[in-house]
Formats: C-alpha cells, structure tokens, sequence
C-alpha cells in the first residue's frame, strides 16, 4: 500500500530547535513583570491584590499552591506539535530509507567490441513520504554523465495505478520506471532487516552482472598496475638475461621462503600405541611451506597423566624412511622427503616407524589444497570420537531362601541395611482382604487329576498361599502347600500381581502348574469393585469384545445363549474369551433358565 505525504505539518522548521514561548513562566515583559518571594511571577499592570488576612498567610504558610500567573508544559505546546498515539508516516519512519542495487541494459550502436552495456543504479525508497531516488555510481573515463539518475519525488507506477511502494521491490525481480525497466539484483542489510521484521520475503541477492567493455576494462587495469603474472617466456628470457650478464642466479630456498614465509598447514591426527600400556595419542602435525620442515606436537586432555612438554617431533626435514649413513659426511639425496601431497586427511604417515593417522585439518589448510591441488579434504574428515564407556552392571547373587529376596537384596546395596519401603496406602486400604481361587492341577498325571488346591492372592502385600483340600483316596494330605509369601511368576519373571489371577489361567507355583476353576463370591465382587486393575471383571470392557457377534441370530434371541456356546461362537469369529469374562458376562447379563444359566445376548450388546 502506498504512503501518502503528510501536508499539514506547523512548526516543523523549530521542532527541536526552539524552546516553545511561555513554558518558563515568562513572556519576555521585563518591564511589566516582577518577582517575589513565596509569590512567584506578579503582573505590575494587574492591579495589587487585596490584603491578606491573618488566616490566609496561616494556610499560604502550610502548603504553597501553584502560582496562577505559571503555565504547565501541556498548556503552551500547540496541539499539532505535541507526539501523537498514532505516529505518521513522516513521524515513524524518519531517516528510515530502504536501498536496493540493480541494473539496466543500454544498447550500444556504433562499437566493434560491445553491442550492449550493462548501467548499475541504486534505489533509495524514503518510507517517511514515499519518494524514490535513483543514483548510478561513477566510472572512470565512461564518458556518460553519471551521478544522480533519477532526482526524489513519488514515480507513478507504469500501470497508472497509484506510486511506487515497497511491495514493487523484490531481489530477482524488475521494475519499470518511466518506461524503462530495471533488474533488482539485491538489497542492504537494513532493508533486508526491515522486510523481515514485517513478514515479508525480499529474496536472495543476485550477483551484478557485467559486461564485455567491465570485463576488457578491469583486466587491463589489471595489467597496467603489474597484477598479472609473467610469462614462461618473459621469465626464461629475463633468467637468460641474468646469465649474460654475470648475476648469479636467485636461491630457490630464499624465494619459497619469502613467498610462503608464515604459511602453515595444520593437521590434527592420532597413533594408537600397541605396548602393553600404550594407547591412542592424539597429535597436532604443523607443515612450514617455508621450508618444507614438520613439527609434530601431543595433543594433551585434561588429567591424561602424560608429562607437560608437548614436543613429539622437532621441527625439521620429515623422511619417508628413515636411515643412518655408514660414514660421517656422506652426501645425502633430496629425495624421501614427506611433501604437501603426501598430507591427505584420512591417510596415514610415517614418523620414525610409527603410523600416525590424519583425520582432519583447519580450514587454512583445507583452502590451499582446495586452490593449489583439487584436493577437498573436508569430505574425507573421519569421526574419531571415543565411544562411551559401557559399565557392565554385576547382577546380585541369587537368593539362598533365607528370609525375603528384598532384604537380601538389601544387604547387597547397603553395608547398613534398612528394611524395604511398603506402600502404607495400599497396606491401611486392603489390608485384611483374601481373593481366593479354586484350582486343580494340570501336569497330565492320572493320580493328580483329583487334586484340588485354593490359591490366596492378599493385595495388601501381593503375598500367595496354596492350600490343599482333602480329597477321599488321592493319597496326599490335606493342609499347607506353600507358604504365605512373595512368588515370582515363571512366564513374566516378575512378581504375581492381582491381574495374573482369574478363572481359566494356569499359574505355575512350586514347579507345578495349577489352573484356575473358580473363584469365590468374595473374590468376584472385589474384582467387579476394581475393574479399573482387572479389566477382565469390567462388563463394560467384556460386552465390547462382543461386538463382532452383533449379527448372529443367536445373539438376538431373547430367550438367552448358554455360555458355552458363546465361547464357540467367538472362537469362530477370532475373538478369544476366557472363563473370567464368561463369569462376568453371566453375572450382569444372565438368566436363570429350566435348562441353566444363560446370557441374554442383546442386553450384552446394548452395552457395547
């Protein structure tokens, strides 16, 4: 949306400059205006006021009023001057100016080396009142008069409807000024700032282009001012020269050092010792290029226990093998020095026998073998970070039977054991409560089928007891079979807890498997009352699983279906309901019958 330009702006020209008249208490009327004490300013041509009493100078004394001859602040400030809640445009966005860079293309007639020019020009956006203005930076010997391009005023858009604005700029995109168009190619980071704080993307900057005349022109600039390098002729032709008339020739040595003096290639790289005691070394390995020399420090850690003094390798010549002349003074070849190539980040190299691994290198490094040698080292950076040491915790031993597994296990933990923690909530809520189950045991032994157990689950403590019934002729007495205490059950390797108990499971208890039958009125109802622990008790969540048998003709009957048949019925549909649910089910869902119990199958299934 465009700005508009405020037109009603009084007083601007003293904004700031000037103090308004009056806001002191005096009006420049020296020759009418006097002062007194505990008084203030008094008008001598107003006539004197009338005398005061003696309970007038009492109150004057107490609290001294302001003077009605002083003028507050707020009285003599215009209006128009003072700030207003809602800032305008001119107010809030004051030496606010948005900038962005582009260009145009010029056709050029008459030239054998160009045809067309590329012209740079800058936008100024001023946000106080919408004008635009247009500037075109100087270029030496151009011969076009450059300078201010386009003088500030409010350019219509070229479609007539209303003036340009900040929503016409966007980097990569054009704008038409008076007829010519003009690529945006980027902006300052200001005006980048500002369309991002209201949400706006302005684009990504572009690069200027340039054109053949920029191009011809820098490069021979360039060559004027020395900045290309010599020729192979020119240099052997100067070399021939030097020989003809006697100079000696120039130290290969001293020209790299003067040339690569203070350029150091940093590698950081690691040697896992294998003595007994040995282990991995990191290492910082500095490459002079001066000199072709290497240093090879340790990288210490904190608390590593190793000595202070970090020098690994002094600095000098680096031999890919290293060996000892026969006799002092023998000449030496240059050749088996370790040079810049022989440096690759995820190679190995040879210091006295040792294999030091590179693994990474600084970002001056990682230039130069970019720019001299095609050589990216970053992508073969390794990853040497240790792994976490993984403790392997000791598994306490197993419990001996004596006493519970808690205080043993207590006695592991602790060289002053205190008794285990109980949950005092659960132990005052149920304490006193008994869930028992009528079971038989089902190991498949013809003597044992007679055999009838009540398992004792208390929920106070998650304690089990197993008692034996008398049975005529079983051979067995009746009486305890296990004692009250804390099982684990073998098929979870945890605790036996409430849920694990219900009609129709088979819990193993002493090595012998014992399944569940029947539980006790009692029983039901603690588990009807907790159906949130024991869903299996829960009608609700049992009529639900129902709900696949909606369309058998037998559920609908109302005559009721016997249990059993129901069971069949679910297993034909995929669900499988144990005798818990059975019981549940008949306990809120049956009827009593000629024939049995029975379950009304659509009272069960308007429950789902």
């Amino acid at each position: 949306m465009p700005l508009s330009k405020s037109k009603s702006l009084p007083g601007i020209m003293m904004l700031g400059t000037t103090m308004p008249k009056g806001i002191d208490g005096s009006f420049a009327r020296k020759n009418t205006l006097s002062f007194k004490l505990t008084h203030g300013p008094v008008d001598k041509l107003q006539p004197p006021p009338s005398p005061m009493t003696a309970a007038d100078k009492l109150a004057g004394s107490r609290e001294l009023s302001r003077p009605s001859s002083a003028v507050a602040l707020e009285d003599v400030i215009p209006r128009n001057m003072r700030h207003p809640r809602v800032a305008p445009a001119w107010l809030k966005h004051d030496k606010q100016v948005l900038r962005f860079y582009g260009f145009f293309q010029e056709t050029v007639t008459e030239r054998v080396d160009e045809n067309s020019r590329y012209r740079h020009v800058k936008f100024m956006f001023y946000m106080e009142d919408g004008t635009l203005q247009m500037s075109e930076p100087k270029v030496e010997n151009s011969g076009i008069p450059q300078g201010a391009f386009l003088k500030r005023h409010r350019v219509p858009r070229a479609d007539g409807v209303g003036f340009i604005g900040p929503d016409d700029f966007r980097c990569g995109g054009q704008i038409t000024v008076y007829g010519r168009t003009y690529h945006i190619a980027g902006c300052d980071r200001f005006t980048r700032w500002f369309y991002e704080e209201n949400g706006i993307d302005v684009g990504e900057d572009e690069p200027m282009v340039e054109d053949t005349w920029q191009k011809s022109y820098k490069f021979g600039k360039t060559a004027e001012k020395g900045g290309l390098p010599p020729s192979y002729q020119a240099m052997d032709a100067k070399t021939l020269t030097k020989f003809q008339v006697g100079q000696p020739p120039a130290n290969k040595k001293f020209m790299q050092f003067l040339l690569n003096d203070r350029k150091v290639l940093r590698f950081k790289a690691y040697w896992d010792d294998p003595t007994l005691y040995g282990g991995r070394i990191y290492f910082i390995i500095h490459y002079f290029l001066s000199d072709n020399t290497v240093e090879v420090n340790e990288a210490h850690s904190r608390n590593s226990g190793r000595d202070a003094y970090p020098v690994f390798y002094k600095r000098g010549p680096m031999y890919k093998k290293n060996k000892v002349n026969a006799y002092p003074g023998m000449l030496v070849s240059d050749g088996g020095l370790y040079m810049p190539e022989d440096f690759k980040v995820g190679d190995s190299i040879s210091v006295w026998g040792r294999d030091v691994v590179l693994y990474d290198c600084d970002d001056f490094t990682q230039k130069f073998y970019k720019e001299y040698m095609d050589v990216d080292q970053k992508q073969m950076t390794m990853d040497v970070s240790e792994k976490p040491l993984r403790h392997i915790k000791l598994a306490p031993p197993p419990h001996n039977g004596i006493g519970t597994e808690q205080d043993s296990l207590i006695n592991c933990h602790m060289i002053q054991p205190k008794p285990p923690k109980v949950d005092l909530a659960k132990l005052m809520s149920l304490s006193g409560e008994s869930l028992r189950f009528e079971a038989k045991m089902a190991n498949g032994e013809p003597e044992d089928e007679c055999r009838r157990f009540v398992i004792a689950f208390f929920p106070d403590t998650d304690r089990v007891a197993v008692y034996e019934l008398q049975q005529r002729n079983s051979g067995h007495m009746a009486g305890k079979f296990r004692e009250k205490s804390r099982l684990k059950n073998p098929a979870t390797g945890k605790y036996f807890e409430m849920k694990d108990f219900y009609v129709g499971t088979t819990v193993n208890i002493c090595a012998q498997p014992l399944q569940i039958i029947r539980a006790d009125e009692h029983a039901l109802q603690f588990l009807e009352a907790n159906c949130d622990h024991f869903p299996y008790a829960d009608p609700s969540a049992c009529a639900v699983r129902l709900q696949p048998l909606a369309g058998e003709p037998e559920m609908q009957d109302e005559r009721g279906i016997e249990p059993d048949r129901l069971k069949e019925l679910a297993a034909e549909r995929g669900v499988s309901l144990v005798d818990h649910e059975v019981i549940t089910l008949l306990r809120k869902f049956g009827m009593d019958t000629d024939s049995g119990p029975v379950i009304c199958g659509p009272r069960a299934l308007e429950a789902c």
